[in-house]
C-alpha cells in the first residue's frame, strides 16, 4: 500500500451486479478513508435493477453507477484488485494485491435469491476494510 489513500478495483464481467453492490458496500461503509472503483471486461448497459433494489434494502443507492469497461489504467491505479468470475481478462501488475471472490451472478435472479449474494459481499467489505486498515 502506499502512503496515500488506499484505492480498491472491483472486477466482474458486466459490472452491473455484484461488482457493483460491493463498491457500494465499501463506499458506505469506509466513506472516503478508501478510493473506490468498478469496471466490468464485457459492461452491460445497465446496472442490475434487482441488485439496486437489493442494496436498497441496505439503505444504500447506487442507481447513478453505470457500468464501465476494465482499463489497464484502472488496474495500475489500484492497491488491491479483486475480481468476481471474469476469468483472464483482468491484467495484472505487479505489486498490487489481487483477490477472486466466488460469488454467484446475480444476473437474471430474483430478490431472495440476490440478497444472500449481497449479504456474503457485505461480509467480504467489512474483511476486506479491517485488511486494509491494518
Amino acid at each position: 500500500m502506499t502512503d496515500t489513500k488506499p484505492s480498491v478495483l472491483f472486477v466482474c464481467i458486466h459490472n452491473a451486479g455484484r461488482s457493483q453492490m460491493a463498491a457500494g458496500y465499501l463506499r458506505h461503509l469506509a466513506g472516503d478513508r478508501i478510493e473506490v472503483r468498478s469496471a466490468g471486461s464485457m459492461p452491460a448497459d445497465q446496472i442490475n435493477p434487482t441488485a439496486v433494489e437489493a442494496m436498497r434494502e441496505e439503505g444504500i443507492d447506487i442507481t447513478a453507477e453505470q457500468p464501465k469497461v476494465l482499463t489497464p489504467e484502472a488496474v495500475q491505479a489500484s492497491d488491491v484488485v479483486i475480481t468476481m468470475g471474469c476469468g483472464d481478462a483482468c491484467p495484472f501488475y505487479p505489486g498490487k494485491r489481487y483477490e477472486d471472490w466466488k460469488l454467484n451472478d446475480p444476473a437474471g435472479q430474483g430478490i431472495e435469491l440476490v440478497r444472500p449474494i449481497r449479504d456474503e459481499i457485505k461480509a467480504r467489505i467489512q474483511e476486506l476494510i479491517v485488511s486494509i486498515s491494518n
